[in-house]
């Protein structure tokens, strides 16, 4: 059965490697769609994505792979047909949800949300207008790791592709990250590294800023220092409040999430040395 496949290809960087993967795939008849490919000249490092389509012998072409190129290599082949699935996790800001939830609806995202998880009931009624399952899991009476462990119990019972902190107001704990490595996508709202943790916006207020802006990034153990994905700024001025700077930033916060996630969702990340590289 002819299938559409998307190859994802980093190694040490060492002549030809361009030629030995496509090779590689002609010998096993596959047409290549699309490909794009960088090379990182300080870490001498290698990337490469290749949109593929044919019939495929996933374990012969991986170990042809393995075989011609060199050690250190890291191959994976993606089914490109199949829609992420992912969690959501909220506290109680609705327009980075909302915005998911409306471009998941009318088809500008394409993905499944599995569930909503809030540590508040504040948005189950938006989340349930679209025939998503909420569940509140309270962090009240609870340590974090207590609350940390019930969260990962509940998103796995979704077995979801990546989870999304859209807006979600807490921090986690270094199991929860470890748990799921480079799947969890958070959206800070101040254009990182400026302003990392709390009340970004009062902080750029107070500094006199003239430009605000969001980042999407994966978590890492480091508060907001996890490898960024997407970023984007407006400008402001002098006659902004804070409250103002965060009602304007609400657009951007919600645009850079959903283009972070559009990008995640058709493979077109490889993360390396706390770095993205988007192809």
């Amino acid at each position: 059965m002819i299938e559409n496949k998307i190859l994802l290809t980093d190694c040490p960087d060492d002549k030809g490697l361009i030629a030995k993967i496509t090779n590689i795939c002609y010998k096993h008849q596959l047409n290549i769609i699309h490909n794009n490919e960088f090379v990182d000249f300080e870490t001498k490092h290698f990337f490469m994505r290749t949109e593929l389509q044919g019939i495929f012998n996933e374990e012969t072409l991986l170990a042809d792979l393995a075989f011609s190129l060199p050690q250190g290599t890291n191959c994976r082949l993606i089914d490109s047909s199949r829609k992420k699935r992912i969690v959501i996790l909220v506290t109680k800001e609705a327009h980075c949800l909302g915005d998911i939830l409306m471009k998941t609806y009318y088809g500008g995202l394409d993905l499944e949300i599995a569930a909503v998880i809030g540590n508040h009931d504040s948005l189950r009624s938006l989340v349930e207008r679209f025939d998503v399952p909420f569940h509140c899991v309270s962090h009240e009476h609870l340590t974090r790791i207590e609350h940390d462990k019930l969260l990962a119990e509940k998103i796995d019972e979704y077995h979801p592709d990546l989870i999304v902190l859209a807006k979600y107001m807490r921090v986690l704990n270094p199991e929860f990250v470890a748990r799921y490595p480079n799947r969890v996508i958070n959206i800070h709202h101040s254009f990182l590294p400026a302003f990392i943790g709390a009340n970004p916006y009062k902080r750029a207020y107070e500094r006199g800023v003239k430009i605000i802006g969001a980042t999407a990034h994966f978590i890492n153990n480091e508060l907001d220092e996890g490898p960024i994905i997407m970023q984007n700024v407006i400008n402001v001025d002098h006659t902004y409040s804070a409250e103002m700077m965060m009602k304007a930033g609400r657009d951007v916060e919600k645009t850079v999430l959903s283009r972070a996630l559009d990008l995640a969702i058709h493979d077109r990340l490889f993360v390396f040395q706390n770095k993205t590289i988007v192809l």
